[in-house]
């Protein structure tokens, strides 16, 4: 588990969503451990109280349970749960400003899915944007085509 503290979120809620995100990237599977909360502790610095309350509101969320003298462990469905989850707060709270960028620049499903398959090769060059998607053909007289000689 890497972290670095900041100061806009509690630690344990930085704690909770740093456990979702690996369980959502599969780094921990069901039925998975998590981390012991001395060890989590001992290695972050941090109070065992505020791991201990990350911790819970997983168990509140129903996304791990405890198994008395074993540890927390992730629960049968919980990355299905989350994928729901994420979901849905995605489509509510980021996908309209997605879907206004992408009408206000014009861009066709198809751009973006080249995009979305290739990196940048599906994107039309801008004048913000000089990156070439292909070589233009060198014309000699062009002034642009001459290189200055020192």
């Amino acid at each position: 588990m890497d972290l670095e503290w900041n100061d806009s979120q509690p630690i344990y809620r930085q704690l909770r969503d740093r456990v979702v995100e690996m369980i959502l990237d599969r780094v921990l599977k069901e039925g998975d451990p998590l981390p012991s909360v001395r060890t989590v502790a001992a290695e972050y610095r941090v109070n065992p109280l505020t791991i201990l309350k990350a911790y819970q509101q997983l168990v509140d969320e129903e996304l791990v349970e405890k198994r008395r003298g074993l540890g927390m462990f992730v629960k049968s469905g919980a990355r299905d749960l989350l994928l729901a989850g994420e979901r849905r707060k995605f489509l509510a709270e980021h996908w309209p400003r997605v879907s206004a960028t992408i009408q206000r620049l014009g861009l066709t499903a198809e751009e973006l899915l080249k995009t979305t398959e290739n990196g940048r090769a599906g994107l039309r060059n801008t004048p913000d944007d000089p990156t070439p998607t292909r070589a233009k053909p060198a014309r000699s007289g062009d002034p642009d085509d001459q290189t200055e000689e020192s």
